[in-house]
């Protein structure tokens, strides 16, 4: 479902349409990508389309998994910090990167299922918030390393 198929749906089915669509966006910024290419640092940063969706695979979990759900990110065994969430080991490749990805979406999925846009979570280093801010975060953060995605996907099929 899209967000342009649910304008006038309630809120919750919005945002979810919305997470869902760039959740899928960043994983097709890698079709068609040779391991290489996907791997590739055309930045100063150590951002990479695959370092990417690593990245957007960690902030999820620690959105969803440590802040709703209550799990520290050392139980979770999550990198401490964004910076390293982008790194890449030498067994990271494209269908295991994505298929991380997607497990930690249907987590993620799993866990606020039930829960009301209203409740309140405790489980982040900074403070209680509701669930409707966690989805805003994440819709945002989303939205702006799909736009890295796009960016260096036609670096990459330009070069």
């Amino acid at each position: 479902m899209t967000p342009f198929e649910v304008p006038l749906d309630d809120e919750r089915t919005q945002l979810n349409a919305f997470i869902e669509d760039y959740r899928g966006a960043v994983e097709r910024a890698l079709d068609g990508l040779t391991e290489d290419q996907a791997r590739r640092r055309l930045v100063p940063s150590a951002t990479t389309l695959l370092g990417l969706l690593k990245h957007v695979t960690w902030m999820q979990r620690v959105w969803f998994e440590e802040c709703v759900g209550g799990t520290s990110r050392r139980e979770l065994g999550l990198v401490q910090g964004p910076d390293e969430s982008f790194r890449l080991s030498d067994d990271d490749t494209v269908a295991s990167v994505t298929a991380a990805h997607r497990e930690a979406c249907a987590t993620a999925r799993a866990i606020v299922a039930d829960l009301p846009l209203d409740t309140v979570v405790t489980g982040h280093r900074m403070g209680p918030r509701t669930l409707r801010w966690v989805h805003l975060q994440v819709l945002r953060e989303l939205a702006h390393h799909c736009g890295h995605a796009d960016i260096l996907r036609e670096q990459l099929l330009a070069g």
